[in-house]
This record gives structure tokens, C-alpha cells and sequence, in this order.
């Protein structure tokens, strides 16, 4: 007897949604695959304009582990698909004209660096890396693979004792001031958790995992642009049967005795067996389903701590920029204040600080030759005014700031120029209040603390992506889209 593969669709073709696709396929489902825009890889996604190829979203390579045991699943590797490089100095953070610190690759090297700024810190560097990388194996290894449901997941003595032996929920900025006092090394070791959409006072120290990515795992860039990364893993769904669907949006669940029988685009209704969400968690739950069958209300969303949007400027300049590497990062000013405009008191920011990616200072493929590619990102807080007039006013601040900082005018020589801030994120992504990396790592957002992957109301729906369990980055989306896809698995063989 021939048995009838279960039919499942997957909303959003962001790597979460790519992840769990293909994880599906590659156990038998028939899996479809719906995506709004004209390409897949979500956030991950990549334009061309006058001979310059600028990555959209994501710049920063960390985790590469995470990402090749994911590619391990289908028997290939990322090396199948593009070359990584790592990057050394893995970064720039400049405090002022002329004040900069470049972050070695060696370990060595760092820690000649950190005594050289505080006498002693040196020792208590390779402490603090230690203790992070145990938090590393905890995280990675007993945490972020599972799918959070219920605090029993998290009840057993042993990781018990592991995370109070870790202080991993200490608040980050005490745990960062137990090791260090030069403000400037605090910076710098708090600086991976913006990733996370938080802040130092919000964000526990489990999450000092982050650094024992940065600091040792190291920071890598695929050639040909990040949005390589997206290509492979399109490929690889492809590869395994994934039927996907661009520029298809859902406009309706059918919803029958607590299980989604049909979904439907503008062109065709689909039976499906399960789905699994991995677009906008919030425009999901609020916006394709009924009351009846949402698992949260919309005062339960607007109380969510959300991490920051941002204001991006893409610019192709007509010449090669010296005082720039491939990562920079402008702590000239306080990022107290700045966190503050962006959590507290959500404003456009008084003082920001700012990232610069110079990616054509590693792959010549991404600026015609002799021009230099510019990403230039501020994090803003999330829901508040975006205008034309707004995005030109902090064009000029941020191109003075970082004139003044590198020692070169730039705008004179500035031949391609596109913004994207909160208004382009909701547009694009249905991204709720416009949130450019999903949903804070906050205390009391971690874990099963989160928005929960499996729908409350709604026995064959799942979520995956950065407003659920795991969190925001592009590894936890990874990750959340194969747990999901297991959930989905659990749920249809119990059937």
C-alpha cells in the first residue's frame, strides 16, 4: 500500500523558514514553501546597483559551527557552496579621531591588548573567555535546541547547578564589571549582546556565550556577500524537494475543530496536513488569524521589549576609503544615552553610535575596482516617526560624525546612495513596529519566556524565527527553524 507523504507549508522564506522547509522535505513531507517578496533568504538578501552588490541585513559571520551542523544534516558543507574567510583584524571600534582599538584574531594578541589598556585584565580576559565558552556549550548544546514549551524542560538538577555555577543570570554589565573597570574594555566585551536587541542591564550573562563566539570562535565573511549564505540554503531545500513559492503572499488560513485545514495567496488555496510560520510572529498571529485562534492578544504584543530597528544607508563610493576596514564601530559616544532613546524614551537619537561595513576591503566582487561599498547602520527604537526629511537629517550627522572621525570627506564622492529604515522593515517583512532583529533577549524574554512555538489555539501551527525560541541572530534562526520542523515531526507521527 502506497502511503500519502503529509502535505506541509512553511510561511516566509527567511532562514528559519528555509531551515524547517528543508528539514521536513528531507524526512518525506511535501513541503511548499510561501514567500512574499521575489526572493528567498529573508533579511538575508542582497541588490545590485551601479556595479555595487550590497548585503541588506546581516554582516557578521559568528558561529559558524552552528551553521555547518546544519548543513551536516544534508551531507554537504558550506564549503559546497562559498568560500569563508576569516577576517583579521576581526574588527574596528574607534572612540574618537584618530582613537581606535583593532581586535586581533589571535587570543594571544587580545590578551597583550586588554593588558596593555588595564593592568591585569589580560588573566582576567582568559577567566571571562573561559566561563563564556562553558556558557557557549551550555547554550548551544542544552538550551537553544529545545523548543521551550514549558518550564519542566529547564527543571533537571544538573543544568540547574551549571547555571548558578555560571552566574548566568546575573546581568550583563555587573558580570562585565566583575572582570573589568577600563570603560573602554566594557564597551567592547558589551558590545556583542546588541546582536541580541538588548541592553547590558536587561540581557542576563548567559548570554556572555557571544563573546566566546566573537573573541574565539572569530569573525568570518563569506565571499560574495552574505546573502551567499541564503543562496546555499535555498539550494539546499531545493535540493531536497521543497516546492517553493515567490512572491506568494497568505492572505487567509481556513481554521476547522482546531486545525488548519487550507491556506490561500491571491492565486490558489492549498490543503495542507501542517504549517509552520516563519515570517512576523505578531502580523501571523494577529493579522491572518481570527480572535478565536490567536495564541496572544495585542496588548500582549505591544508590552513585548522589542530589539531596535535601525536606519541603513547603502552607498557606493567613487574612490578607495582609508580609515576603514571591514567592521567598524563608533563608541565616541555613550551608549547609555543612545539605549536609553532606544528602550526607554523612544526618541531619534540624540548622540548615536554607529557600524560602518566596508565589505570591498575584503571581496573586490562587491565594488566596481578602485570604488569602495559602504553599509552604514544606527540602531533606533522601534514605532516611531520615519520620514525622508528624518533619514537626510541623520545622513549628515552620521556622515560629520564619521568625516571627522576618519579624517576624509566622503559625500563628495558618494555615487550611489539608498536608505532603509522602519517604514522599508514593516514594509518587506510585515516586521512588527518596524523591529529590525525580533524580539529582545531580555530576562524575562528568554526561553520559555518567549512567544511559544506551538500555536496555543491551533494544533498543527508552528512558529519559528526571531520573536520565538530561540531568539534573534542568524544562527538562532537556524536553529529555530530545524526545531520547529522536529516539533511538526513529533506532532503529524503522533497522529
Amino acid at each position: 500500500m502506497n502511503i500519502v507523504p503529509k502535505t506541509i507549508a512553511v510561511v516566509g522564506a527567511g532562514l528559519s523558514g528555509l531551515a524547517s522547509a528543508a528539514v521536513l522535505a528531507k524526512q518525506g513531507y511535501q513541503v511548499s514553501l510561501f514567500e512574499k517578496n521575489t526572493t528567498s533568504g529573508g533579511r538575508v538578501r542582497k541588490f545590485e546597483a551601479d556595479g555595487f552588490v550590497f548585503d541588506m541585513g546581516p554582516s557578521w559571520y559568528w558561529m559558524p559551527d552552528v551553521i555547518e551542523k546544519y548543513f551536516n544534516l544534508f551531507d554537504v558543507s558550506s564549503s559546497d557552496f562559498y568560500k569563508l574567510e576569516k577576517l583579521d583584524p576581526a574588527f574596528r571600534v574607534y572612540f574618537g579621531k584618530d582613537d581606535y582599538i583593532d581586535i586581533p584574531d589571535s587570543k594571544e594578541e587580545l590578551v597583550e591588548l586588554f593588558e596593555s589598556i588595564e593592568s591585569g585584565s589580560g588573566q582576567k580576559l582568559v577567566t571571562f573567555l573561559d566561563e563564556s565558552q562553558l556558557k557557549y556549550d551550555v547554550g548551544v548544546k542544552d538550551l537553544v535546541y529545545r523548543p521551550s514549551t514549558s518550564v519542566t524542560e529547564f527543571l533537571s538538577p544538573a543544568l540547574g547547578l551549571k547555571m548558578i555555577k555560571l552566574k548566568a543570570l546575573k546581568p550583563f554589565d555587573k558580570y562585565v564589571g566583575s572582570f573589568f573597570k577600563n570603560k573602554r574594555l566594557k564597551s567592547l566585551m558589551e558590545f556583542p549582546i546588541l546582536f541580541l536587541g538588548g541592553t547590558a542591564k536587561s540581557t542576563p550573562s548567559l548570554y556572555s556565550l557571544m563573546n566566546y563566539a566573537c573573541f574565539e570562535l572569530g569573525t568570518w565573511y563569506p565571499q560574495g556577500g552574505f546573502s551567499e549564505l541564503a543562496k546555499a540554503m535555498t539550494k539546499v531545500a531545493e535540493q531536497n524537494g521543497v516546492n517553493i513559492n515567490l512572491s506568494t503572499p497568505i492572505t487567509d488560513i481556513e481554521i476547522e475543530n482546531k486545525i488548519v485545514k487550507t491556506i490561500s495567496s491571491e492565486k490558489s488555496s492549498y490543503k495542507v496536513d501542517g504549517v509552520i510560520n516563519g515570517g512576523d510572529y505578531q502580523h501571523f498571529d494577529q493579522k491572518l488569524l481570527g480572535a478565536e485562534h490567536r495564541s496572544y492578544n495585542q496588548k500582549y504584543w505591544d508590552s513585548r521589549v522589542m530589539s531596535p530597528s535601525s536606519l541603513i544607508f547603502y552607498l557606493g563610493i567613487d574612490r578607495k576609503v582609508e580609515g576603514l576596514i571591514h567592521h567598524n564601530l563608533f563608541f565616541d559616544e555613550d551608549f547609555g544615552l543612545h539605549a536609553e532613546e532606544i528602550y526607554k524614551n523612544p526618541k531619534w537619537p540624540t548622540k548615536p553610535l554607529f557600524y560602518v561595513c566596508c565589505p570591498s576591503k575584503t571581496d573586490t566582487s562587491v565594488a566596481p575596482e578602485g570604488k569602495e561599498n559602504l553599509f552604514i547602520l544606527m540602531p533606533l527604537a522601534v514605532g516611531i516617526a520615519d520620514t525622508v526629511e528624518l533619514r537626510e537629517q541623520y545622513y549628515d550627522l552620521l556622515m560629520t560624525r564619521l568625516e571627522s572621525i576618519i579624517g576624509t570627506d566622503l559625500r563628495p564622492d558618494v555615487i550611489y546612495k539608498k536608505s532603509y529604515c522602519i517604514k522599508d522593515f514593516s514594509s518587506d517583512y510585515n516586521s512588527f513596529k518596524g523591529n529590525a532583529y525580533g524580539l529582545a533577549n531580555t530576562t524575562l524574554q528568554t526561553a520559555f519566556m518567549k512567544p511559544r512555538m506551538n500555536s496555543k489555539k491551533v494544533n498543527n501551527l508552528f512558529h519559528c524565527g526571531q520573536l520565538t525560541v530561540p531568539g534573534p541572530g542568524v544562527p538562532p534562526s537556524i536553529i529555530s527553524g530545524q526545531v520547529a520542523a522536529n516539533e511538526m515531526i513529533k506532532y503529524l507521527s503522533s497522529k
